[in-house]
């Protein structure tokens, strides 16, 4: 053809070749040679300029369509099994074409998150756009990091919002997602490294302003990947359902049963009822029955509300949000308590004696009506002597008796002995604009203790029941502390003169026996730090390895089932036990008990980070108006790099940099967890009182920098000039001479 083609037949041709889009394939296509490959060269650029074409590497596409060969990433499977993916590399101005990939016998298998390299094939007449073979699979979900976007001429740079990653990412201009200087983004690692030998990555959403207010919870659930929106086949399956009625279930909607929660609470998914018990056999004995939003029922094994329960595996609770493991329709309607609403349960009427031993117990699936739903501060107050008109009604038959058992089972606690720390938790409290307006340390009234004890009950009968019954279940596992953990407390003890026994079968005794030691003392908080520390972190699992902390040989976790997994495949089990009908444990339930218990272990991990991350945030947002103040505080821990102190005020941690302490050389004794002045020989240790100028509040981090003001009353030192980086041993060793004589005098007074 020696005549030049129009732009309109370049682009068909283009679209009918997708594999022969090279400038040279299309001068062969149209014949064109010589001098008139100029004016090709120049209606190709001014097609790409038009965006009609974009150009990767020396080959043209139309960009509103997928090249032939495409990097996309797997978006999950439907319940008929077929695969769908998304495309990594879409241009276009229209919605992102949907995939679906098409197995091979021989490809490997491929799950949500991983990259593949897919040969694609347009389908017509066709819901997805694309059908795509595995060229070859080329990794997991790449590495993903939250931060704020700063423009530069040639695209970006990412600051990252976690305050232990100090590194910055380049972000090119083709790669920025349209973000804004200073907005709050999601990133992902995107190829090798950029100018100045920085990491590089592309903007995949961009999340807002980060000062914001309610954007601090936001952060934490982007950064630790929780998931916070329901499928749309998730919200209609929760739309479907219908509440329960009386079929095949026991009618307990005449007994008083009434919810206790926080004033601020989601869903109750709990609810109690004590009387004395008429068994003559039992004289001074009670009834304890407790009912569990029946969960089950509509949560069935393998539906989509299953398998995104599962995925989630638990809610997330933050202080402006909760982000649910189950859709609103349940967690907050159909399987919440309300009052005066039948609602399906699952109940265990459990019977203890006048010490508050469970002498026995047995389940039952029902309908209940709850009385009342209360909170805990007005229930205590009703039994501090002043009920208010929701309560006074039920103080005689409802209130008093709950109390009277809960006396019983603490008499069984205490001889029991779980561990008793004594750790206050902090409180956020939020405006309606999200601004924080205190940090308090919640209340800890004996109302909590009586939900948590029959809780706790509820929860070993569980067990009990389904291991009598031989019936696989998820037990709640709380190892003993590692020996290595214990001699660190042990020397953490010493120091502050108490004693850890030592050379025999730990039990939760010992560990309480030296938390009454420390009870009152200025190392109170410290050896109560140091104990949770100690600790190992509970987990779920198939096999029974008992509960340390809260000294039970079997432990399940039955009373939660709107919020944990592990409550509902629980509550599964039960069902199938006891025969109450075709909606409990499935073959594929029982098939993958392990690898359920790691993977909600795992979320639940997750949800502990971001949560603590957000008050964290809220924290430094709080105190970043009070920069320039003075505080007092506890050293809570201690590194080569600087000091952690505990504020009074807020519960809040903060770091006092090595680099601040003075111009002197520091040690860092790790066994000891001391740091000591070369010149001035102070030594700066666990559990000293401080004063603490803050000096550096960032909220988008929740970072908290700090000035060491005073420690156990004594200013400072003034260290001696050009000292910094210039060992002096001389007052270190004496220093060191007096700490080893501490440690033998303790060792002799054992």
């Amino acid at each position: 053809m020696s005549q030049m083609p129009s732009k309109d037949e370049i682009l068909q041709w283009i679209s009918d070749n997708p594999t022969q889009a090279s400038k040279r394939d299309i001068a062969r296509a149209f014949g064109i040679k010589g001098a008139a490959r100029i004016d090709l060269k120049r209606m190709l650029k001014e097609l790409e300029a038009e965006g009609h074409l974009e150009k990767r590497k020396k080959t043209y596409r139309d960009p509103d369509r997928l090249p032939p060969v495409s990097v996309l990433q797997v978006t999950g499977q439907t319940p008929d099994g077929e695969l769908f993916a998304r495309p990594l590399e879409w241009q276009g101005e229209g919605d992102e074409p949907v995939v679906m990939v098409i197995p091979r016998a021989s490809d490997p298998a491929l799950g949500e998150g991983d990259r593949i390299l897919a040969r694609l094939t347009e389908a017509n007449g066709e819901a997805h756009q694309y059908e795509g073979r595995l060229i070859r699979r080329i990794g997991t979900n790449p590495l993903k990091v939250l931060g704020i976007f700063r423009k530069t001429t040639e695209g970006g740079r990412l600051l990252p919002i976690d305050k232990g990653d100090g590194k910055e990412w380049d972000i090119l201009g083709d790669a920025t997602g349209g973000a804004k200087d200073g907005e709050l983004v999601e990133a992902e690692q995107a190829g090798p490294k950029g100018r100045m030998g920085l990491p590089r990555a592309r903007v995949v959403q961009r999340l807002g302003d980060p000062s914001a207010p309610k954007a601090v919870s936001l952060i934490a659930i982007h950064q630790h990947g929780i998931p916070d929106d329901f499928p749309d086949e998730v919200i209609a399956e929760a739309d479907r359902m219908k509440p329960a009625g009386l079929s095949a279930r026991e009618d307990m909607r005449d007994m008083p049963l009434i919810t206790i929660d926080p004033s601020d609470a989601r869903d109750h998914d709990d609810a109690c009822w004590a009387h004395a018990d008429d068994d003559p056999k039992n004289e001074g004995g009670h009834v304890i029955w407790v009912a569990i939003a029946d969960v089950a029922h509509y949560v069935t094994s393998g539906s989509a509300l299953d398998r995104e329960a599962r995925k989630r595996g638990n809610s997330s609770y933050f202080p402006d949000r909760v982000v649910p493991m189950l859709p609103d329709r349940l967690s907050g309607d159909l399987c919440s308590l309300h009052e005066g609403v039948p609602r399906a349960c699952i109940a265990v009427r459990m019977q203890i004696n006048a010490h508050g031993e469970k002498i026995g117990h047995w389940f039952q699936r029902g309908l209940m009506r709850s009385v009342a739903s209360l909170n805990y501060q007005e229930v205590q107050q009703a039994m501090d002597g002043a009920p208010n008109d929701k309560c006074a009604p039920l103080m005689e038959d409802v209130i008093q008796p709950l109390y009277a058992a809960y006396e019983a089972l603490e008499q069984a606690r205490r001889k029991r002995q779980p561990l008793n720390l004594d750790l206050p938790e902090r409180k956020v409290v939020l405006s309606d604009e999200g601004q924080v307006l205190s940090v308090n340390f919640a209340d800890r009234l004996d109302a909590h203790k009586l939900i948590e004890e029959f809780m706790v009950l509820a929860n070993v009968a569980a067990a009990e029941t389904l291991i009598a019954r031989k019936s696989p279940l998820l037990f709640r596992v709380h190892e003993e502390p590692p020996p290595e953990k214990l001699d660190t407390l042990r020397e953490v003890a010493e120091a502050a003169g108490l004693v850890l026994a030592k050379g025999q079968v730990l039990k939760t005794a010992h560990l309480n026996a030296l938390l009454n030691a420390a009870a009152g003392t200025d190392h109170a908080e410290q050896i109560n730090m140091s104990t949770l520390r100690a600790m190992t972190q509970a987990y779920y699992a198939p096999s029974n390895f008992g509960h340390f902390g809260l000294a039970l040989q079997a432990y399940a976790h039955f009373t939660s089932p709107i919020r944990r997994y592990a409550d509902l495949v629980v509550h599964r089990a039960l069902i199938s036990a006891h025969g109450w009908g075709d909606d409990g444990l499935s073959h594929e339930d029982m098939e993958r008990l392990e690898s359920t218990a790691t993977h909600i272990s795992d979320t639940e991990r997750r949800s502990m980070m971001a949560e603590r991350d957000t008050n964290d945030r809220y924290l430094a947002a709080f105190l970043s108006e009070r920069v320039g103040e003075e505080f007092t505080g506890r050293i809570s821990g201690v590194a080569k790099f600087g000091v952690f102190v505990r504020l009074d005020e807020t519960g809040a941690d903060g770091l006092i940099p090595v680099r601040s302490l003075g111009r002197e050389f520091f040690h860092f004794d790790r066994e000891a967890g001391t740091l000591t002045g070369a010149d001035s020989g102070l030594t700066i240790g666990l559990g000293q009182r401080v004063t603490a100028k803050l000096s550096e509040a960032a909220p988008v981090t929740g970072g908290l920098a700090l000035e060491l003001v005073s420690i156990e009353g004594k200013a400072m030192p003034k260290s001696g000039s050009g000292s910094r980086g210039r060992p002096v041993r001389r007052k270190f060793n004496k220093a060191k001479r007096k700490s080893d004589k501490v440690k033998r005098k303790v060792t002799r007074k054992r």
